[in-house]
């Protein structure tokens, strides 16, 4: 049941208990806000596994029998076979129609707040990217000029024909990413310098060697791009770095997700560092 939609959950489970970190200190699998729903016989979400949350599903349940608590204070230590460290404060409320109007607005919101990420490309790395990328919080778009590439995507990503993919470029929200990986050398060239003279996109990423690398920068050059040197040093390529050498498609794409997740991770650390006042 946790692969279901919190909709289609609440659908079925109507009666169940909200089960929420309310406090966070020191090492916790997850973080305050984090929430699931138990029902008598299935579970949807997870704040965060092991037996902290075993403890959190039998209070939930107890609940729904008439007993429990709406409160628990849990350390994560030796005393309860876990060795985070930190200590978690979860809070239980019966689910009422208002809580799953609060739920669904705010997964929306977490939705509408994902990392654009723009596949130029679906090949078999372009597919497998895909596949990788959609259960991760980025909204995923490829963009394909043939259309049988685009038949066997997952369900949740946008896609588009276009004669013209280059012209997406423009479309793709500040901070979002574009990853390159056409079935044309030429085209992943114009492609990536339309991507690389905006300087607001999080990351820049395109398919190939160092020796793609190296043609690509001579023919920026040769374009008489004034920044060519500035727009190759905001270039991944290769993109999933060269730290392992697989050039398997489903280790392409785990290498580039993991290379996203980072790059957006080191960005919300600025931000976060940017926000806190000076003292």
């Amino acid at each position: 049941m946790r692969d279901l939609s919190l909709t289609a959950f609440i659908t079925t489970h109507p009666h169940a208990i909200l089960v929420e970190i309310r406090e966070a200190k020191g090492s916790t699998p997850r973080e305050a806000g984090t929430f699931m729903l138990v029902a008598d016989t299935a579970i949807w979400g997870t704040i965060g596994g092991g037996q902290f949350e075993y403890m959190a599903i039998d209070n939930a349940r107890a609940m729904l029998a008439g007993r429990g608590e709406t409160a628990m204070d849990i350390p994560l230590g030796p005393e309860i076979g876990q060795c985070c460290g930190g200590h978690t404060r979860l809070a239980f409320r019966p689910l009422t129609p208002e809580l799953a109007d609060m739920l669904e607005r705010r997964l929306r919101e977490e939705e509408d707040d994902r990392p654009a990420v723009t596949l130029f490309g679906s090949g078999h790395v372009g597919q497998a990217l895909a596949k990788a990328l959609v259960p991760l919080p980025f909204a995923v778009t490829v963009i394909e000029t043939r259309a049988e590439a685009l038949e066997d995507l997952p369900e949740n990503t946008a896609r588009h024909l276009t004669a013209m993919p280059e012209a997406f470029i423009d479309k793709i929200p500040a901070g979002g990413a574009a990853i390159i990986l056409t079935h044309d050398h030429a085209l992943d060239f114009l492609i990536a310098q339309r991507a690389l003279a905006r300087t607001d996109l999080a990351y820049v990423g395109m398919i190939g060697s160092l020796t793609k690398r190296a043609t690509f920068s001579h023919w920026l050059k040769r374009q008489g791009d004034d920044d060519s040197d500035g727009m190759m040093s905001r270039l991944v390529l290769p993109i999933g770095g060269a730290a392992v050498k697989d050039k398997r498609p489903a280790v392409i794409a785990a290498l580039v997700a993991a290379e996203l997740i980072a790059t957006y991770a080191a960005r919300q650390d600025q931000q976060s560092k940017r926000q806190v006042p000076s003292t």
